[in-house]
């Protein structure tokens, strides 16, 4: 997932992509605790994934309330 990307859309669909990335951040945490996850390297990139859109998130409110 590239910033450039992000900062094409709109917040709700930013909030939606959150949502979404917390959703699967969780499951990955759930089948790391039942041995059940393969990919262990997917955390990581849910993880920045998630705190990039945040980052992104927070920049477009700053630019709205400088405006």
């Amino acid at each position: 997932m590239k910033a450039e990307d992000l900062r094409s859309k709109t917040p709700d669909q930013l909030r939606d992509e959150l949502v979404a990335l917390k959703k699967e951040a969780f499951n990955l945490r759930f089948q790391k605790a039942t041995n059940q996850l393969e990919n262990t390297a997917r955390i990581r990139q849910v993880r920045r994934d998630a705190a990039r859109v945040s980052t992104i998130l927070n920049e477009q409110a700053r630019a709205a309330a400088a405006n």
